[in-house]
């Protein structure tokens, strides 16, 4: 079964449901990394604006242990993910929002670092990710040209506009561009959401969440990102809930199934069944809970990974197999989040060589889509009603339910069910699309994954090939028909089929690529 995630096809079809558009209110919801030091900025407001509403829960409907601890859970003091450093293209600069904060990641040939700034050029604010990066390896601005290095973090090192002759204004504090401390850490860029000179060595206090397994050289990593239309706490919740997988993804993958459970009667075609969660620890830094095929441990605020799920070995085999399911949640806006994910396996190695990493999103993606709209749904009812009524309005008797308590439990008590943006942010949630938006893949996955990219450009180029070679074997009987040129009926008969055929896949590819690159409905009704 943890195979089947990777290895999901696709299926045709689409159904494109228009819903209609709603606005609920947010005051109504309750190894080695190297660090680089953030620069001299222009001071803009970094205000912590609720997200969701104040805290009124009941402590004792949980059934985990009292967390240990007191204070409120700083949310900037704290590292958060970019990217897969394999999906983040060196020669152009990436923007993304995180925590509220618009900020691009570029890579500094110089020093051979990745660099993380405001998304903002400090000349007339215009998007820097929209920009490039020049022949002496700067930061360009395309707007009117200003340049960025890196090694000053930050500093503008050349303003076309301003004279030769003139006083060094480029000189000027003002034109700076905030710098954050970045480290690639597990083969992922992260950077800490505070500029100031004072968190120049933040990595020598506080490092980013190191899963040893993903630099392990016995294990192959299959990373993925993907952006969300529903927020932080609600992607969280989710993937700390593995009694929803049978039925949610039906079709797709399976859920644990437990084999001690005396005295079921009825089963379901799903085979959802009990699963026994226990809370062993639990804290401001988060928990770890237990179960009888290992554990899990979320690391506030966005890491989330199993001990692993061992498999019987081979006779002779020194390792046992093992699978392991890492994901982080990175807050971006209010209703909206980012999911990055990284499964290290230990066994079947091989498969990495000859199965491309789009074809593994094929899969992924269909899984997350199948319950997004749910998902998307949920966190409106919980606005209209209030985070701080959670625990009433929600009912979990289930131990299956465990870590989904345990988080609202953590997320009640420590951030008062609010996120702690670093920017202002609106005091709603943004309206409901349709499916068609709510759904698609191309921005939200495929312009943001190197493969998926890659294999998008490389089918569409072989789909105008087809296209036209189906009309030039039409050709090709045309001028036989108008010249001397004879043709056997056979030799028709085969011109005949080859365009057809070619026609046919050209349709064919053109379907694989709406379905898998752009859009496709999931029915549960169907399934």
């Amino acid at each position: 079964q943890p195979l089947s995630l990777h290895l999901l096809l696709p299926r045709a079809g689409r159904h494109s449901l228009p819903f209609a558009a709603t606005a609920a209110p947010l005051s109504s919801r309750g190894p080695k990394a190297t660090v680089l030091a953030p620069g001299p900025r222009r001071r803009a407001a970094r205000l912590s604006v609720p997200a969701v509403a104040a805290e009124t829960a009941r402590a004792e409907d949980a059934p985990s242990p009292s967390p240990s601890g007191d204070g409120a859970f700083d949310w900037l003091d704290h590292w958060y993910p970019f990217a897969p450093v394999c999906d983040l293209d060196p020669g152009a600069p990436h923007g993304k929002t995180v925590l509220g904060l618009s900020v691009v990641a570029w890579y500094d040939r110089g020093a051979g670092e990745w660099r993380v700034f405001d998304d903002a050029c400090p000349h007339r604010l215009a998007p820097l990710s929209e920009g490039r990066v020049d022949g002496k390896g700067r930061l360009q601005c395309v707007y009117h040209g200003w340049c960025f290095d890196g090694a000053g973090a930050g500093a503008c090192k050349f303003i076309p506009q301003a004279p030769a002759l003139g006083p060094p204004v480029h000189k000027n504090s003002k034109a700076c561009v905030a710098s954050y401390p970045t480290a690639v850490q597990n083969k992922i860029l992260w950077f800490y959401p505070r500029p100031e000179p004072e968190h120049r060595d933040v990595l020598q206090r506080k490092r980013p969440p190191y899963i040893k397994e993903i630099d392990d050289p016995s294990f192959v990593t299959a990373f993925g990102i993907r952006d969300l239309l529903y927020g932080y706490d609600i992607l969280a919740e989710n993937l700390m809930d593995p009694s929803h997988v049978p039925y949610a993804h039906k079709g797709l993958i399976g859920g644990p199934r437990n084999t001690q459970d005396p005295g079921r009667v009825e089963h379901d075609k799903e085979g959802g069944g009990s699963i026994k969660l226990k809370i062993e620890e639990a804290s401001l830094a988060g928990f770890l809970s237990s179960w009888e095929r290992g554990s899990w441990r979320f690391v506030a605020p966005c890491t989330f990974y199993s001990s692993g799920t061992s498999m019987q070995a081979k006779p002779g085999k020194k390792n046992t197999p093992r699978f392991m399911l890492v994901v982080f949640c990175v807050p971006v806006a209010p209703g909206r989040s980012r999911l990055i994910w990284a499964f290290p396996r230990n066994f079947g190695v091989w498969l990495d060589l000859i199965i491309p990493r789009w074809l593994y999103h094929v899969g992924q993606n269909r899984v997350l889509d199948s319950d997004a709209y749910i998902l998307h749904v949920e966190e409106r009812k919980f606005a209209a009603s209030g985070l701080d009524n959670w625990h009433n309005d929600c009912y979990v008797p289930a131990s299956s339910d465990t870590m989904v308590v345990a988080f609202r439990s953590w997320f009640r008590k420590y951030c008062k069910n609010r996120v702690g943006w670093a920017t202002p942010q609106p005091d709603e949630l943004p309206p409901t699309p349709n499916k068609d938006t709510l759904m698609e893949r191309y921005w939200s996955h495929v312009v943001q994954c190197r493969s998926c990219s890659a294999a998008l450009k490389a089918m569409r180029a072989l789909e105008v090939a087809l296209q036209v070679a189906s009309v030039a074997v039409v050709g090709v009987l045309a001028v036989a028909k108008e010249t001397t040129l004879v043709m056997s009926a056979a030799q028709r008969a085969v011109v005949v089929s080859a365009a057809v055929l070619c026609f046919a896949a050209s349709r064919w590819l053109s379907n694989f690529i709406e379905n898998n690159f752009f859009f496709q409905d999931y029915s549960h009704a169907y399934k």
